[in-house]
């Protein structure tokens, strides 16, 4: 590790480190904020005191020299580094050694993004400046549970996307040779393989197919003891389980938003995480002109966000609120934005789900239990063949039937429901007022133009469940 003479007392080699009680006397009566900047192989240290700054050297990211450098800190010093790949290694061996450490978002870091000189000392020196004025924006630091299924679902979605490149190879080689298209559903199937087998190829592009086909399978297992593992985290997770209770939404989507969220009571609404997972509109608003409505920010964590899209994909096909709401939207503004809404709503949903406790109201029990049932044999519990399970009605037609004209009825109701509204004038007809808030002029319409409005009562999708009663 490097030093600067001002850095003696605090930061010390291991091989001359002695706690000593003068060292902490003096840092008990004085705030001290540290700036990290993180690089792979160090970090840069810049220390405020009494309203000044000075640099403090470099220390090794190895967790001897973390070890170290936390036990040169006070109880009552403060440390604030920007998220990063290490991050969360640093904060496990300065968390409990000082009174808090502050993760801050770089991209709202704009003292440090637009600087003109922009160093590992000026960063540091900035940090530690924001940190002591109480004006760095903070991340939320995952607990180690949630960080492990975060890894597990990125390594999940790795092995997919290898697999997909894979099977693109394939169909890339066959479409250079003029291969017509596979009769089979499954290329990769047995059928499909046998007929692959029996193909013309160059030798050269044939070994191809082979080597191909075996990474394919090495994948392929791969996937399965991963899913396998998620399932059995899925088993123990309540909020996992009650999110399958939407249609559309199986494991590996439910997986996906509870690791990205972690803990949803730290969202006081759901349009906070909304704007955490990048599905909120861009707004543009100055002066006395009306707010501006662009595409989504695509900011935050986007492979949730891709799940939930995937998610809406299916939902929107099958009966229920969800496909009425997708319906609507479809028809002002076309298909892509519509389903992008509707990904939207899932995570609104989602969020009041968590929070209240409750499964989806209008949740078909019979493929619940069928995913559940899934979800428990790829964990790896026993089959019971020949025995009448909890999802043996879903492979009844009766009960798929009751339970898809029950959604239907509910997804009429909620036709009928947004027919039925009202547009409302604004209760201050200032314009500017409305503008300078972001807000949008609504102005009075019929109930045909009414079934158009953007706001929707709220809780927009239960609110069908008395007039699905009523109907009945």
């Amino acid at each position: 590790m490097r030093f600067e003479r001002e850095s003696v007392g605090v930061v010390l080699p291991a091989c001359c480190f002695t706690p000593i009680d003068h060292r902490v006397e003096v840092r008990a009566v004085t705030r001290r904020c540290f700036g990290l900047d993180v690089h792979r192989e160090f970090a840069q240290v810049a220390i405020w005191q009494d309203g000044l700054v000075r640099q403090a050297g470099q220390i090794a990211m190895t967790p001897e020299a973390l070890r170290v450098f936390a036990d040169s800190l006070a109880p009552s010093d403060e440390v604030a580094l920007e998220a990063t790949g290490n991050t969360h290694a640093i904060v496990r061996a300065l968390q409990g050694r000082v009174a808090r450490v502050v993760v801050a978002n770089p991209q709202k870091t704009r003292a440090i993004a637009e600087a003109k000189v922009k160093t590992d000392k000026v960063d540091a020196e900035i940090l530690a400046q924001l940190l002591a004025a109480d004006y760095l924006p903070a991340v939320w630091v995952a607990d180690e549970d949630t960080q492990a299924r975060r890894r597990q679902v990125a390594r999940r979605a790795h092995i997919v996307r290898q697999r997909t490149r894979l099977k693109n190879q394939v169909q890339s080689i066959l479409h250079r040779n003029l291969i017509p298209r596979c009769p089979a559903a499954d290329l990769f199937g047995i059928k499909g393989r046998r007929w692959l087998a029996e193909q013309e190829l160059p030798a050269d592009e044939r070994q191809a197919v082979r080597a191909l086909l075996r990474q394919l399978d090495f994948h392929g297992q791969e996937l399965r003891l991963i899913d396998s593992e998620l399932a059995r985290v899925a088993l123990r997770c309540a909020d996992t389980k009650r999110l399958m209770t939407i249609p559309g939404v199986d494991v590996a989507v439910a997986m996906s938003i509870t690791a990205a969220v972690g803990d949803f009571s730290r969202f006081s609404s759901p349009n906070k995480l909304v704007r955490y997972l990048g599905l909120n509109p861009r707004v543009k608003q100055s002066g006395d002109q009306p707010a501006a409505h662009g595409r989504i920010a695509k900011q935050g964590r986007a492979h949730a966000r891709g799940m939930l899209v995937e998610a809406a994909w299916v939902a929107v096909k099958t009966p229920g609120p969800l496909r009425a709401f997708y319906e609507r939207v479809r028809s002002r503004r076309g298909m892509q934005i519509a389903v992008v809404a509707t990904a939207r709503k899932l995570a609104v949903l989602c969020w009041h789900m968590i929070t209240r406790g409750e499964d989806y109201a209008f949740a078909r029990p019979s493929l619940t239990a069928k995913k559940l049932r899934a979800l428990e044999l790829k964990a790896g519990m026993p089959a019971r063949r020949g025995q009448k399970g909890t999802a043996s009605g879903y492979s009844l037609k009766d009960v798929r039937t009751r339970e898809k004209a029950l959604a239907e009825q509910a997804e009429r109701a909620y036709t009928q429901m947004v027919a039925d509204w009202q547009a409302k004038a604004p209760a201050n007809r200032n314009v500017g007022v409305a503008a300078a808030n972001g807000a949008r002029l609504s102005r009075p319409s019929d109930g045909a133009t009414a079934a158009r409005q953007d706001t929707a009562p709220d809780p927009a999708l239960r609110s069908g469940v008395d007039h699905a009663h009523s109907a009945a």
